[in-house]
């Protein structure tokens, strides 16, 4: 056996080693990417602001929209019921005109799943929110009429 021939057989496992090595970082690269939540897409300046006007809007009884989604979850874990908030999600729907939605999964107490869908549409314009679903219509007061219809007049005597 020459020197040529040692050198060469223990070259061999060095390399073996190095690939097996290789693959599997890359698949260890691979699984991370594909498995791992993606990070939330970034919000322009108008969608960050219309999502704070909706989370900062009045609900009926607490001092935000906010505060009201999360305490109705609290109240569901403290009841030992399961409950799930989805994420909020922004759209731009027409000029300034963006609408806010939020699903809401929760147990009831006979153990069956409920989704609702919350939707709100903010004007930024007029810093106005309106419920767009029946569900956010539960929880969005509703504003008082500016334009007060006159009443009817009663008919003439007879």
């Amino acid at each position: 056996m020459t020197n040529g021939e040692t050198s060469l057989r223990s070259f061999g496992p060095h390399v073996i080693q190095y690939a097996v090595v290789a693959a599997l970082l890359l698949g260890g690269l691979y699984y991370a990417w594909i498995s791992l939540p993606s990070s939330a897409p970034s919000r322009t300046a108008r969608e960050a602001e219309a999502l704070a006007l909706v989370q900062n809007h009045p609900a009926i009884g607490f001092s935000s929209i906010f505060e009201a989604m999360n305490e109705h979850v609290r109240a569901m874990k403290s009841r030992g019921q399961g409950v799930r908030l989805g994420e909020w999600r922004v759209k731009q729907v027409e000029g300034q005109i963006y609408e806010i939605r939020v699903q809401l999964r929760d147990q009831s107490v006979r153990g069956q799943w409920f989704e609702r869908e919350f939707i709100w549409h903010a004007h930024l314009d007029l810093k106005k929110v309106n419920a767009a679903s029946l569900p956010a219509d539960g929880v969005t007061p509703k504003p008082p009429d500016s334009d007060p219809q006159p009443a009817p007049p009663f008919p003439p005597p007879s």
